[in-house]
């Protein structure tokens, strides 16, 4: 890795895998308050801070969801191939799915059946598919792809087409790997605002400033959680607690942030106490795709 870099190479890995890792503790912390208002989560909870467990459905402490697993998908395959692989991408997500996974979109198990049964590698458009389910597992993609803008556009979009076909899940997708690549080379906050603002030149709809607090499946809503939270929070812990707390999909929305604060705060930020109850199997394979990811990127090659 060319030592030209804005930050120490040593620094992006560890950037790196901080954004798996925060996938995988985005969602772990949301989950057991899926579909819950942020009222309910307050008389509950007060205010949730730990990896707790339980929720609808019945989930072990430290236990992750369709969030984390089908962005395990995405780097096994890319991994595995040593490279971009479309359908070895859209294989994982066949082989995941016939393990009756947890928790399952239908957006995603209907485009993933689309490819068992035919073959499909891109779902049709549908003005019904602006969820998030594609947005939730581009963690992987953005470390693929980290030192080309070029390949992250190429690779988003197909990735996303597999199942979400959807101008709306399409730019938000984009915006969120430019954001994981800025990040991940130590761009600053305002840096990260500016991209984001460039986004909602062409996305209106995007805007989460005043933010209307609808956290549901919905990527603009989503998209809009994830930056009221992000450019708000002054930690790691801030982030992802403010973003689960508002509760609705809180299990994606909790993973989206995750991988970008900790891509923008490192590993370092991240509590230990929530590492020590993560899922000791997913954290290291996620620990292990964030170091063959970016070996495979192009950054690693300037």
């Amino acid at each position: 890795m060319n030592s030209s870099l804005p930050i120490h190479p040593g620094e992006v890995a560890a950037r790196a895998r901080a954004a798996l890792l925060g996938v995988a503790l985005g969602d772990a912390l949301g989950a057991p308050v899926e579909f819950m208002t942020s009222g309910e989560i307050r008389a509950k909870y007060g205010v949730l801070r730990e990896l707790v467990g339980g929720g609808w459905l019945r989930l072990k402490p430290g236990q992750v969801t369709d969030d984390t697993e089908m962005s395990l998908c995405v780097g096994r395959a890319i991994a595995g191939a040593g490279g971009w692989d479309l359908a070895g991408i859209a294989g994982q997500f066949a082989a995941w799915l016939k393990t009756r996974p947890v928790d399952v979109g239908d957006t995603c198990r209907r485009g993933i059946r689309n490819f068992m049964l035919k073959g499909d590698l891109e779902t049709p458009f549908n003005q019904w598919d602006a969820g998030n389910g594609a947005l939730m597992r581009m963690a992987p993609v953005a470390l693929f792809t980290v030192g080309s803008d070029e390949l992250l556009q190429s690779c988003t979009i197909q990735q996303a087409h597999l199942t979400h076909n959807h101008p709306l899940s399409d730019a938000a997708c984009v915006c969120y790997g430019r954001l994981l690549h800025l990040a991940l080379l130590g761009a600053s906050k305002s840096r990260l605002r500016r991209e984001v603002d460039r986004m909602l030149e062409e996305f209106a709809t995007f805007r989460f400033d005043p933010y209307k607090g609808l956290a549901t499946g919905y990527v603009v809503d989503t998209f809009q959680t994830v930056c009221h939270f992000f450019f708000r929070g002054r930690d790691f812990e801030e982030c992802l607690v403010g973003a689960v707390n508002q509760g609705g999909d809180a299990d994606t929305t909790g993973a989206i942030i995750g991988g970008l604060a900790g891509a923008y705060y490192g590993l370092e930020s991240i509590p230990q106490r929530w590492l020590k109850r993560l899922d000791k199997r997913v954290a290291a394979e996620l620990v292990d795709l964030a170091q063959l990811l970016l070996r495979l990127s192009p950054l690693s090659s300037q």
